[in-house]
């Protein structure tokens, strides 16, 4: 419970309209549901390219295939035009135009005739999800295949089929997308998504939209301590080459930071802490979390699954963790077309949106500070602290101002002290600049 101090304590939210930002979100992932998107091609640049009119000031990069990073290489890209599976009649039975998560995800091209017992090879589903397409790639062996859902595939009889896929693969570019503002310092806070999959909504668009918004929010503040860089890149592939690029500079500057990921859903709010644990990222992203939503869910390195991989990596070792409301893998329509714009809502949105912003809030806002006088400081004649002494009166406010006081002790920053004395550090905000204010306080 969150106490006010006479006043000082009450915090008044008016901006932003977590709401309305909510709906402005949703709207953004429905336009880009239908995208196919892939590792490298043309959906990445078309998907990066509809972000860029909502997020002024995104560039996107390109790095040529073939290109060595680190222990990997720069894939070819891949284009795709269509793909589908004919019966004997000349019917579809598969047909991607209808979900590209139809086609095995960068699939060679093929077409050939082939009897069902053949044809079946190159199938994907899932029986315990008989009304579910999965997602499924093949990025590092080539072959061909398509998804349907199992109750499709019952429907399948023995005969000819020709199967269909008009793709390519050839020398082209990964392209990734780098968003920057600039602060105070040259300490960065970095915020990286993915942009990859095709159509799903929570393990792809909701992390995309979510920052796109954030970035938006961040540059509105009326002042920056930290520089911030955005970055949307393909799993993995992508975040391997962003590091690859400005490794130095990364190690160098960057002091925090977040991947945002299947963030758009209602059901739960999680995070997974960086290696280290312990960092400002984890302890102002726990600390919101639990001022916030409460009852959260709490993961260490070892349930690492995302970019987090990369970016706490040996040898990089950066302090990243992930804010997600219900963590990949751990809700039953994820990598399959159930992951739709149903379960992603713009309720969700507003909220995992909500969750980020209030953490930068507190990332900018932490401070060490040292009371400035020995013993308790008069708070009387600074009318922070009744001038008449009654048991009618209730002195729990006056409890968390003193207990703010007392642990200024230049050794412990904001969030430890609102930890320590359990209180939300985004109210102790407005108290400590008081405190300052009087002469009380002074940052270390």
């Amino acid at each position: 419970m969150v106490y006010s101090c006479r006043g000082v304590l009450k915090v008044k939210n008016e901006w932003p309209n977590y709401t309305a930002l909510g709906e402005t979100m949703h709207k953004w992932a429905s336009d880009l549901f239908p995208v196919c998107r892939s590792l490298t091609g043309a959906g990445v640049r078309e998907s990066l390219h509809y972000l860029s009119s909502h997020l002024d000031g995104l560039e996107v990069n390109s790095v040529p295939s073939g290109k060595e990073v680190f222990d990997w290489t720069i894939p070819l890209e891949w284009s795709i035009e269509d793909a589908y599976v004919l019966d004997s009649a000349g019917n579809k039975v598969i047909d991607f135009k209808s979900s590209n998560l139809h086609v095995l995800n960068y699939s060679t091209a093929v077409d050939i005739e082939l009897p069902l017992s053949e044809l079946d090879e190159h199938l994907y589903s899932l029986p315990d999800m008989p009304n579910a397409i999965p997602y499924i790639t093949s990025y590092y062996a080539p072959r061909w295949g398509f998804c349907l859902a199992q109750e499709e595939r019952n429907k399948l009889k023995d005969g000819l089929y020709r199967a269909v896929i008009k793709s390519k693969h050839y020398d082209g570019f990964l392209n990734y997308a780098e968003y920057f503002l600039a602060g105070e310092t040259e300490e960065e806070i970095l915020i990286s998504t993915y942009i990859c999959h095709p159509s799903m909504a929570n393990n792809e668009l909701s992390g995309p939209v979510v920052t796109t918004a954030l970035a938006n929010l961040i540059k509105e503040l009326p002042s920056r301590k930290y520089s911030y860089r955005f970055v949307f890149v393909p799993e993995t592939i992508g975040a391997i080459t962003f590091i690859s690029e400005n490794l130095a500079h990364l190690k160098s500057k960057v002091v925090g930071g977040f991947v945002l990921t299947c963030i758009g859903d209602e059901r739960n709010y999680s995070y997974l802490q960086s290696k280290q644990e312990g960092t400002l990222s984890d302890r102002a992203a726990m600390h919101t979390m639990k001022s916030i939503v409460g009852d959260y869910k709490l993961y260490d390195f070892l349930s690492r699954g995302s970019d987090e991989r990369q970016y706490c990596a040996p040898g990089i070792d950066l302090p990243i963790g992930s804010i997600m409301r219900t963590r990949y893998g751990d809700y039953p329509e994820y990598h399959t077309s159930l992951d739709d714009l149903s379960l992603v809502t713009a309720s969700g949105l507003a909220g995992g949106l909500e969750v980020c912003f209030e953490t930068i809030k507190l990332i900018e806002a932490n401070e060490t500070y040292k009371v400035t006088v020995y013993c308790e400081p008069q708070l009387g004649k600074r009318g922070l602290y009744p001038t008449i002494s009654s048991m009618a009166l209730d002195y729990t406010d006056v409890r968390t101002l003193t207990n703010l006081i007392a642990y200024c002790d230049g050794k412990h920053d904001l969030i430890a002290i609102a930890e320590k004395i359990n209180v939300n550090a985004r109210e102790l905000i407005p108290v400590v600049k008081r405190l300052v204010d009087e002469g009380l306080l002074e940052k270390v």
